[in-house]
């Protein structure tokens, strides 16, 4: 974990080095470039973990403080930056000269995850020669960086949902707090469909599932069907977004599929939870901790 968290919801939570280095791969491609690797900032420090393209292992595990170096001035300054001639550059400290050159990098673009303003994972780019990294290759970054901070933005959001809720007895818990949870639930669902690794969104997944059940108790129970109602990921993906009153349109479009598609699982699911109406099966869901 970038910033370790404590509690239940920790444990449900994603690995973020896993995000990290399934958006490291991504952007190795999309970039274009011969060297790529990354890493996580904890307590301001910047430790390198994933790498694609060295030659060495010089710069596993290397720790760079703030201000030091390239990373550790991305960190400071929380902008992207970019040496053409590493070894000659006169903007940068040199504490890593020794595994930087090593490992024969010259020009290096180094670009901050920024979540609240603050840096908490760093993407590099690298190549052998003197030459100034193009246009394709900053955009690449950037975008992987985008990517990266709107994930870790909505994880920190879920496990804050998540400690709040747990303090709460459900007679007391705010329905704006509530409201917002079930915001977040939906969006964290639309995010596990971007992510590539299926590991990743599966997790994604499980932590959804626990933030519905952290909501559950705000309704009267319903009674225990003879058989366990069991919505498959899709299904449930449709229901939180009908759950926020969006149309079939705008469902379809959150998720990337057709209108078509959602009024499918969105039959399916009302089968599952024999009810007849989207309203129904919202209310059924929440009653059974299937949604927030």
């Amino acid at each position: 974990m970038i910033v370790p968290a404590s509690g239940p919801s920790s444990l449900l939570r994603p690995r973020d080095g896993d995000a990290l280095r399934a958006e490291l791969r991504r952007t190795a491609a999309d970039a274009q470039v011969s060297v790529v690797f990354a890493g996580e900032v904890r307590n301001g420090h910047l430790q390198l973990s994933e790498f694609l393209g060295t030659r060495t292992n010089g710069l596993e595990g290397v720790i760079v403080p703030p201000k030091a170096g390239l990373g550790g001035l991305v960190v400071d300054r929380a902008r992207p930056l970019t040496v053409a001639d590493y070894g000659r550059s006169s903007s940068i400290t040199h504490h890593f000269d020794r595994p930087v050159l090593g490992e024969g990098l010259r020009s290096i673009l180094a670009v901050p995850v920024l979540v609240g303003g603050a840096a908490r994972a760093v993407l590099y780019g690298a190549i052998r020669e003197c030459a100034p990294l193009g246009d394709r290759a900053v955009g690449a970054f950037v975008q992987a960086a985008r990517r990266l901070s709107d994930e870790i933005t909505v994880r920190d959001e879920v496990d804050r949902r998540l400690a709040l809720m747990a303090r709460m007895s459900p007679v007391d818990r705010d329905p704006l707090a509530t409201a917002e949870v079930r915001e977040v639930h939906a969006e964290l669902r639309s995010l596990a469909q971007t992510v590539g690794d299926a590991g990743l969104r599966q997790q994604l997944r499980a932590l959804s599932d626990r933030l519905a059940g952290a909501c559950g108790g705000t309704t009267t129970p319903a009674p225990a069907p003879a058989t366990a109602v069991v919505l498959s990921p899709r299904e449930t993906d449709v229901l939180s977004h009908v759950a926020l009153g969006c149309t079939n349109v705008e469902i379809a479009q959150r998720l990337s599929v057709t209108p078509e598609t959602v009024k499918s699982y969105l039959r399916s699911a009302m089968g599952k939870l024999d009810v007849h109406t989207r309203h129904e099966a919202v209310v059924v869901a929440r009653r059974l901790s299937l949604l927030p």
